[in-house]
Parts: structure tokens; C-alpha cells; sequence
């Protein structure tokens, strides 16, 4: 591995450079608004564990609400989990979030 290298997936944007508009005076600002690793909606069992365990369990919605994640309700199990999250990102442009 060099010096310069970045550990991770090839195909995750490097969270290291930061994507900041020089014509924006509150880049700097809006940049600490994105959510972690630029996940806005995410989705954990009920009960605790891991999220590939137990697939038939309610999971608990979590939506990013540019402060930390806030509830935003269940979904009866993992695939319909994944459709919510999912429809977040065909639904919608990334770029209407993204100053």
C-alpha cells in the first residue's frame, strides 16, 4: 500500500477531499450539515443486532434531518427496509441535498 493510498471500497467517493464551492460562503457550514459517509436514510433492527441477522424482524427508519438522525417509522422487514432507503436515492436528485 503507498503512502498516498486510501483503505476502503474502490467505488466510495474519499470523504478525505472535501467538496467545497469557493463561490459559497457558507460551504463550510453546509459541509458539516451532509450525514455521515452521505447516508441519508438508514434503517436498524428493532430489537439490536445485526441488520443481515434475522431478516424478518421490524427494522426502525432513520432519515438524516441535516442535525443527526430522527425517526421517521418501521418498515415490517429487511426487504421493505431496503425499499425505503432505496427509494430515497431513485426517487429524488442527490444534488437537491447537496449545497
Amino acid at each position: 500500500m503507498g503512502k498516498h493510498s486510501r483503505p476502503g471500497p474502490p467505488n466510495q467517493p474519499s470523504r478525505a477531499v472535501p467538496r467545497l464551492n469557493p463561490d459559497d460562503q457558507l460551504a463550510a457550514y453546509h459541509k458539516r450539515r451532509r450525514p455521515p459517509l452521505d447516508i441519508y436514510r438508514r434503517h436498524r433492527p428493532l430489537h439490536g443486532g445485526a441488520s443481515h441477522l434475522r431478516p424478518d424482524q421490524p427494522r426502525a427508519l432513520e432519515e438524516w434531518d441535516e442535525f443527526s438522525y430522527a425517526p421517521a417509522g418501521t418498515a415490517a422487514d429487511l426487504a421493505a427496509a431496503q425499499q425505503w432507503v432505496n427509494e430515497r436515492i431513485t426517487g429524488e436528485s442527490a444534488s437537491q441535498h447537496r449545497p
